[in-house]
């Protein structure tokens, strides 16, 4: 059976892939038909929760609609580029946006200031392709994304836990020293850095 491309990695690609998601949510109008014909449209990239009860249901491939994305954890959305959702997701948002105002500016953000400054941090300006950051390891918080020989890896304590298409798998000692190659934003790594509680995977921790 094939499966349909709206799985999100961490580096923001979208993907026709198995591995399951713990949360959905978009970056605007991206498909035509069935088919994806655009990495985004427009600067706000969300994470929206799985599941809003009966009462709404989330269509896919909808002629005029957003485009419904899944996300393997909220660690791997934060790689991507998205952050928690303002309307279904408020109280995450609101623990995101505090943590964001502790690190970074002072004072509360609004979610367009935000998601202007992830936008500049994910994309290289004018083009779909991404920013990788040099940050030091030591100072990379859990729930962290960097590239290890051009492979996803999960900071987690002194372990760094490859992401792979089917679920994390393969683990390595964290470097103490030295310059990693982020993935996730600068950004939110201050959000994470500042004690934000990131939805990781179990199998990451196994």
């Amino acid at each position: 059976m094939a499966h349909a491309r709206n799985r999100v990695t961490p580096l923001g690609d979208i993907e026709a892939i198995q591995l399951r998601g713990a949360w959905t949510g978009n970056r605007g109008i991206l498909h035509q038909d069935r088919e994806i014909v655009r990495s985004h449209a427009g600067e706000r990239w969300i994470t929206c929760a799985l599941s809003f009860g009966r009462e709404r249901k989330l269509e896919q491939w909808q002629p005029g609609h957003y485009t419904v994305l899944f996300f393997h954890d909220e660690a791997v959305s934060f790689a991507a580029g998205h952050r928690p959702c303002a309307r279904c997701r408020r109280e995450r948002y609101n623990a995101y946006r505090a943590a964001w105002s502790q690190r970074l500016c002072g004072e509360a953000p609004s979610s367009t200031q935000i998601d202007r400054q992830l936008h500049v941090e994910r994309c290289v300006h004018g083009t779909s392709r991404r920013r990788i950051h040099a940050l030091p390891w030591a100072e990379l918080p859990d729930g962290a994304f960097a590239l290890l020989a051009e492979v996803p890896v999960l900071v987690l304590g002194g372990k760094l836990v490859a992401w792979t298409r089917e679920g994390y798998k393969h683990r390595h000692a964290r470097p103490v020293r030295g310059i990693a190659d982020v993935i996730t934003p600068p950004s939110t790594i201050a959000v994470l850095s500042a004690g934000d509680p990131v939805q990781i995977d179990a199998a990451a921790f196994d």
